[in-house]
């Protein structure tokens, strides 16, 4: 009978033993994966730094154009061109503008992400549900940086966190992708949206 039970116990052991969590995605996938993200569209969520919450629309054509249309108060943040501008709909003097390069969202607007760039990834998890990937600039780490959250089979984007350089968080929760879309150059020029805002 011991022995029966000592025979027994690494299956049992085994049956009785907290599920084990998903495997991590691989970063070479998760490059992959953005850099067949061409086209999308999706609402959005965003937890700002101050624990204030913003929803809209994010429109994304890669590589280096993005546009994120607020529904409360009609604010518009387009990237295009190297540059990003905020288009705050109470100013009168045009739009904030400051390098694409500066912000960690450029990492995954590039042309070629790679994941696998020394110092590029400075942590790499996963729970039961989501692979979590925290990267920044290598050359320019004080940028801050970007944590995306990734669901798998299919692997799937489903939320950013930037840490900008003074330690504030904004957190973007994405609503589902529609891949493939087709948006035109105009949504993401910077110059004709001051145009029509004047």
């Amino acid at each position: 009978m011991n022995m029966l039970r000592l025979a027994l116990a690494p299956v049992l052991a085994l049956a009785f033993a907290a599920p084990a969590f998903a495997e991590k995605i691989p970063l070479n996938e998760i490059s992959r994966y953005l850099n067949a993200l061409q086209t999308a569209q999706a609402d959005f969520t965003q937890v700002n730094s101050d624990g204030t919450i913003s929803t809209g629309k994010i429109f994304i054509k890669r590589p280096g154009r993005v546009r994120f249309e607020y529904t409360s108060d009609k604010t518009l943040v387009l990237a295009s061109a190297g540059q990003v501008a905020i288009f705050d709909p109470k100013s009168n003097s045009g739009p904030e503008q400051y390098p694409l390069s500066k912000t960690p969202l450029n990492l995954i607007l590039a042309a070629n992400v790679d994941l696998a760039r020394e110092k590029m990834v400075v942590g790499h998890s996963s729970d039961d549900k989501t692979t979590r990937v925290v990267a920044q600039d290598p050359e320019h780490p004080e940028y801050g940086s970007i944590t995306l959250v990734f669901t798998e089979k299919p692997t799937e984007l489903r939320q950013w966190i930037i840490t900008d350089d003074s330690g504030a968080q904004t957190t973007v929760i994405l609503g589902d992708l529609t891949k493939g879309v087709d948006l035109g150059s105009a949504m993401f020029n910077i110059v004709v949206e001051s145009s029509r805002r004047q």
